[in-house]
């Protein structure tokens, strides 16, 4: 039988090893983590498809379920209402839900799209050649459209008023094909939504004009990991959750191959090449920019979170105006070194 003095020292060391241990590996087992995509599986879901394809949820300690959305308006009522830990899902529309649910208290914990990604895409030979052109015209976009909702701001930065287009609310499937028969003076879309749909369609990148809305103007973020009260007081599970989507990301970022890969193996009916070519289409217009190698992939600035409150109340009229605080944290971002893009 060990000294009593030599048993105490075995205890304060087994103590010691299950502290700097992942924080569900005391428990014996994984702590569940309900993901939602916002949308369904392709390009932008590359980077969480990355990171449990090869292990690094399960390596933080958790059991992560990632299932597919219907846009980011679904995504964040689910996130409210608690059937879903985090989703990815628009700022913009997360601001609204906020404001018009005054106890929701959901929060960005990391950023996705560093530049907003909505556009307003027009033919190339056709009679729009510059924004104000397309005051007075018809566009294809549905009411949750986050690019039709935030078109007010673009038109303002444009200098026109946007009250006198004309929406038209049609299906996606059949309104590209109805857009690229000529129905519609334009369309409302995430640029690589937009792009990839159409040229599926027989309409290729050099028969259109697009107008990138963080091209004209507009400072918001695009889409970030959204949050839950309930779920951001499990802030072991979080940060090892952010810190794992943030690995994923930088990878399939470094390696878009190894990201439409992930996407393939996830959707087998998903077409590989185009998302892979939609995954450097995003890559290259929305996440590896100048303010992402500056901060690191996730991070924020309270400059450009209030400019996403301030657009977002303008375009949506609402009633109230956030703090930053109210929406954003930083408090489960990795360190600047675990958050650096690849060379």
């Amino acid at each position: 039988m060990l000294p009593r003095r030599s048993l105490l020292r075995a205890a304060g060391a087994t103590a010691s090893l299950l502290a700097a241990a992942p924080f569900v590996r005391a428990q014996g087992s994984l702590q569940k983590f309900r993901f939602n995509l916002g949308w369904k599986v392709e390009a932008t879901a590359a980077g969480f498809l990355l990171a449990h394809q090869r292990g690094y949820y399960k390596d933080a300690g958790l059991d992560v379920a990632i299932d597919t959305g219907n846009g980011s308006a679904a995504a964040i009522s689910l996130v409210g209402s608690g059937a879903y830990d985090c989703a990815s899902a628009d700022l913009a529309t997360m601001v609204e839900f906020n404001v018009n649910n005054p106890t929701a208290g959901l929060k960005a914990v990391a950023i996705q799209y560093d530049l907003n990604p909505n556009a307003i895409l027009v033919r190339r030979n056709g009679p729009i050649a510059r924004p104000a052109d397309l005051a007075g015209k018809t566009l294809l976009g549905q009411p949750f459209n986050a690019s039709r909702k935030l078109f007010p701001v673009f038109a303002k930065a444009q200098g026109f008023d946007p009250s006198g287009v004309k929406w038209e609310n049609v299906a996606p499937d059949i309104g590209d094909t109805r857009f690229v028969k000529g129905d519609f003076d334009g369309s409302a879309y995430f640029y690589f939504t937009g792009l990839l749909n159409l040229k599926l369609r027989g309409m290729g990148p050099e028969q259109i004009r697009m107008f990138r809305f963080s091209d004209h103007g507009m400072k918001s973020y695009g889409n970030g990991l959204v949050a839950n009260a309930k779920s951001m007081e499990q802030a072991e599970a979080m940060k090892a959750f952010v810190k794992a989507t943030t690995r994923g990301w930088i990878e399939a970022m470094a390696d878009t191959q190894a990201g439409a890969a992930a996407v393939k193996a996830r959707e087998p009916l998903a077409n590989e090449q185009i998302e892979h070519e939609r995954l450097k289409l995003i890559v290259d217009g929305s996440m590896d920019t100048p303010g992402t190698r500056s901060h690191g992939w996730g991070a924020a600035t309270p400059e450009r979170i209030q400019a996403t409150i301030a657009e977002t109340v303008d375009a949506f009229g609402l009633k109230s105006s956030p703090a930053v605080a109210d929406i954003w944290t930083e408090r489960f971002l990795p360190s600047p070194a675990d958050r650096k893009l690849k060379a």
